[in-house]
């Protein structure tokens, strides 16, 4: 006979559920009427939650806030790309299958996230509240930017790769996605005014001017 959840167990999934309904609310009102133009009432209404609850889970409006922003870079999943490059590497994968890899993780994460939409938000509130890009920075760019760093340097001390700096590299390599995967959205600038190339033809350029510097020849 199985036996029904204890009381403290329903209490803890009720819990768990009102706060991704809290995140899911605050999320969608921060990105529709910036930082300033959002309160704990507006967001337990848009939750369909007490207010009291909200505050009981967070206590304040910038905790919620720090919290949506660890919540959305949460989807990023940093922790396949060790075990994808382990897998490349037994196989006797090349580093450029590594990097579409990373690219197509990137890219992944881009397109099913508001990304585009919360950078532009960062960028707009930042300016009144520096500690809203410094967050942003800490739990997302930060991590990324060090789960490439250790992975490059991976590929350099098994002699995939020539990379004796492979933090400045992971910037690089960012760079040359970036540049054309996300700052145009974010800066919306029309196709009119910047003829985009196709995305495969973005990654794959990159990933031959990366290697053509950091590559191991003959």
């Amino acid at each position: 006979m199985v036996s029904a959840p204890s009381q403290p167990a329903r209490q803890g999934k009720g819990r768990s559920r009102n706060r991704l309904k809290i995140l899911a609310a605050a999320k969608a009102l921060f990105l529709r009427d910036g930082y300033d133009g959002v309160n704990l009432e507006r967001v337990a209404a848009q939750a369909e939650v007490a207010r009291q609850t909200v505050y009981n889970q967070f206590g304040s409006k910038e905790a919620v806030f720090r919290a949506v922003m660890e919540h959305h870079w949460s989807s990023l999943p940093l922790g396949d790309l060790s075990t994808r490059l382990e897998q490349s590497l037994g196989s006797g994968g090349d580093p450029a299958g590594f990097l579409r890899q990373f690219s197509e993780i990137l890219l992944t994460f881009i397109e099913d996230t508001d990304q585009v939409a919360f950078t532009r938000l960062v960028i707009a509130e930042s300016r009144r509240s520096p500690w809203i890009a410094e967050e942003f920075y800490r739990v997302g760019k930060e991590p990324l930017t060090k789960a490439l760093t250790d992975c490059l340097r991976r590929l350099h001390e098994t002699g995939k790769i020539n990379c004796p700096s492979p933090d400045l590299a992971a910037h690089q390599f960012l760079g040359l996605l970036q540049e054309f995967i996300i700052w145009p959205q974010v800066m919306a600038i029309g196709p009119d005014a910047m003829s985009m190339p196709p995305v495969d033809v973005v990654v794959e350029e990159g990933i031959t001017m990366f290697l053509d510097h950091y590559g191991i020849r003959g």
